[in-house]
């Protein structure tokens, strides 16, 4: 499994392989074309509650990934997007933060490889 993550405002790239969108809400100023996305997965992004708890806790990174983790665990989408991943040669993640060090990508990532 190659996973990969970006930010959505990065230019695409040929090695990029399937993109997928995990951010719950569309980023800002970025058209669909220029998106160029294969999928949009806002059903694995946080909720909207720990989405607005994480700004609020910027902070709080464990606590964030770990709260992130239970509301995934187990999830139809977070099996359907480790199929994507078995799948797919290569996916790349794409997130709208500003934080490269800190987001949903990464905990996705960091799930979908420890399976």
């Amino acid at each position: 499994m190659n996973i990969k993550t970006k930010r959505i405002y990065e230019p695409v790239a040929a090695t990029d392989g399937y993109r997928i969108l995990v951010d719950r809400l569309w980023p800002r100023g970025i058209t669909k074309e220029a998106a160029a996305i294969d999928r949009w997965m806002k059903e694995v992004a946080p909720s909207n509650e720990l989405r607005t708890w994480f700004h609020a806790h910027m902070d709080a990174w464990e606590e964030f990934s770990e709260r992130y983790h239970a509301e995934l665990t187990g999830s139809d989408p977070l099996q359907e997007l480790k199929r994507l991943a078995l799948e797919n040669e290569v996916v790349t993640l794409l997130f709208s933060a500003k934080t490269e060090d800190r987001n949903q990508a990464l905990v996705l990532k960091e799930m979908l490889e420890s399976q």
